[in-house]
């Protein structure tokens, strides 16, 4: 009996051992795929220097030398300087700070909000979800970035305005996600074990649905916080984002409008941040989403 037991408790031992969490089987996977530690690589790197950028920036970003107007790239001004004498580095640095602060808190206002109404919509049905998803499809029947301009032209140009605006319009996105994987994971059968036994409503969405639906949550976001750079930088282009001397980058590729040709510098760098910031998050989304998706997996 001892010698059966024994064998029966080290079983057991080596199944546990054996069984890893989704969490640590993703990192596994993510580590494979070297276009996505690349991705994670540019995104580490910007946020270093949005958290670190008082001690990288050599200058002020504000300040301004007139003489130094437009010099081209050298020791002293590695990425040159714009109209005003202002050095374009430490613009781009300070702006990493701005276009991130954009994104992560849009994202994550809207990955709120629209998780919310999703969850709602998916798991009660009938005419809340058919009220619900009517108001999404009246979101998404405007052109995104359109419903941002007109929300912004409401409130009146300015860096929290944005913010809400490319909130506000990415709520559809993560509303739908989440309605559908609900409806999925509300006819699972610990979710009918759960209502059998009489659990409320709330610890079943907050217990069992809301976790499990996490996974789609944290790709979408991934991938929506490179939407948020960019709609931003439009915003900012337009004048109706960040205001001067704000250094958000679409606002540098607005004010370096009439020296394309004279000093071209001055629209590459902000640009090529943009460019490799968007790519970044997109390389990193796409890892996380092949790793936390089952369907892709082989």
């Amino acid at each position: 009996m001892s010698v059966t037991a024994s064998k029966e408790d080290a079983n057991v031992t080596l199944e546990a051992k054996s069984v890893v969490s989704p969490w640590k089987d993703a990192w596994k996977g993510l580590k494979k795929n070297k276009l996505a530690l690349v991705g994670t690589g540019i995104v580490v790197l910007f946020i270093m220097l949005a958290i670190f950028a008082d001690f990288i920036a050599p200058q002020s970003y504000k300040e301004q030398v007139l003489p130094d107007a437009l010099q081209s790239p050298s020791a002293d001004h590695w990425f040159g300087t714009d109209d005003l004498g202002r050095d374009i580095f430490s613009r781009v640095v300070y702006g990493a700070r701005i276009s991130l602060w954009i994104g992560f808190f849009a994202v994550l206002v809207s990955a709120i909000l629209g998780s919310f109404l999703g969850i709602i919509a998916g798991y009660y049905g009938r005419w809340i979800d058919m009220l619900i998803s009517r108001l999404f499809d009246i979101m998404l029947a405007f052109p995104s970035i359109l419903l941002a301009i007109a929300i912004v032209a409401i409130l009146g140009p300015s860096l929290q305005n944005a913010l809400l605006a490319i909130a506000i319009i990415n709520v559809p996105t993560f509303g739908r996600l989440v309605r559908s994987k609900v409806i999925s994971i509300k006819e699972e059968e610990y979710v009918t074990a759960a209502k059998a036994i009489g659990m409320r409503d709330s610890r079943i969405l907050f217990h069992h649905v809301l976790p499990n639906s996490v996974a789609p949550i944290i790709v979408q976001g991934t991938l929506g916080i490179g939407t948020a750079i960019l709609d931003a930088a439009a915003l900012g282009f337009l004048g109706l984002g960040a205001q001067a001397p704000d250094p958000e980058w679409g606002r540098m590729l607005s004010d370096a409008r009439s020296y394309i040709t004279q000093a071209p510098w001055t629209l590459i760098f902000p640009g090529g941040a943009i460019m490799l910031t968007v790519l970044g998050f997109n390389l990193m989304g796409d890892g996380l989403r092949d790793v936390l998706d089952p369907r892709m997996k082989n």
